[in-house]
């Protein structure tokens, strides 16, 4: 179970007299997840979520909150920030940076079909236009800087095939430059179980804090290498292809985007492949409960090194 920073009924019930949110009702553990701890939170006035941050700091998370803030006061349905009565978004609790937001409705789908992966591209690319009027800026924590300083701690633990392929990908990455691409707010991390949905209805994007500035079609390249692939990684013809004309009605994609797209499925191949390695084998103690089994995406990033990519419309 992911809640490494036990919380009581008492402590909750004292912490939730800094905001206008009701009293607690109940409360429970959120099993899910690897980076920070997760309640849900029931009060006389609504359901919450309420979050324990293990990892990141005082420093870094005003990005994260007023991005959720931002992004819900835009129409994209996202878990929104409550402001305690000092009208702050972060507070503390036993010892740790924790905030509540609102609890979304809906469930996340596993086995997407054409129609989920298309209300998936619209309203990603509807988040990437309300994220352009978005002020703070943060470098994607799991971007290059981050795989060149990772790659190193995973090497010992890697066959001499696993490290060639991963010190070629590194290699090729950094042979190619992204300046003239759109960039953003991106999402970073929307796999499956980050997305909400309600009656075939998007009802939420959730888990933000891999979110960063980078190049838009980075958020594309991770959505297609989780939703739109068979059990094998490669391309599901029509799930990618409703995704990308969802997707392209809202932003139309450009030439420089197109001509980019196979380097950033393999970059976004490289950087989860990199995050599963890191985290089964270089772990912070009693942090990582069942880390996500790093073959996957090697298995991808070696399909879209040969792979040509799915179509645009």
């Amino acid at each position: 179970m992911a809640v490494f920073t036990p919380v009581s009924r008492d402590e909750l019930s004292l912490w939730l007299k800094n905001f206008s949110i009701g009293t607690l009702t109940g409360f429970e553990g959120i099993a899910t997840g690897i980076e920070n701890t997760n309640y849900f939170v029931a009060t006389s006035h609504a359901r919450y979520v309420l979050t324990l941050f293990e990892k990141l700091t005082r420093a870094e998370l005003p990005f994260y909150l007023n991005l959720m803030s931002h992004l819900a006061r835009h129409g994209i349905p996202c878990p929104a920030p409550i402001a305690d009565h000092g009208n702050r978004l972060l507070g503390e609790l036993n010892g740790k940076p924790a905030a509540i937001v609102t609890c979304l409705s809906g469930r996340s789908e596993l086995s997407p079909t054409p129609e989920h992966c298309a209300a998936l591209g619209a309203m990603l690319a509807e988040m990437h236009l309300a994220g352009q009027s978005f002020g703070m800026r943060l470098e994607n924590p799991r971007g290059p800087k981050w795989w060149r300083a990772t790659a190193p701690q995973v090497m010992p633990f890697l066959d001499a095939a696993r490290r060639k392929l991963l010190g070629d990908e590194l290699a090729f990455q950094a042979s190619h430059r992204l300046d003239a691409l759109p960039r953003g707010v991106v999402h970073a991390d929307l796999f499956r179980d980050n997305v909400l949905f309600d009656q075939g209805r998007i009802g939420g994007f959730i888990d933000f804090y891999f979110a960063g500035s980078d190049v838009l079609l980075f958020d594309l390249a991770v959505c297609v290498n989780d939703w739109c692939v068979d059990a094998a990684g490669g391309f599901d013809a029509a799930r990618a292809g409703a995704f990308l004309a969802a997707y392209h009605a809202v932003r139309a994609l450009t030439e420089n985007e197109r001509a980019a797209w196979s380097v950033l499925l393999r970059a976004a191949a490289l950087r989860f492949w990199l995050s599963r390695l890191f985290d089964l084998h270089v772990p912070r103690r009693g942090e990582i409960v069942h880390p996500h089994d790093p073959e996957h995406f090697r298995r991808i990033l070696e399909l879209r090194t040969g792979d040509p990519a799915p179509p645009w419309v």
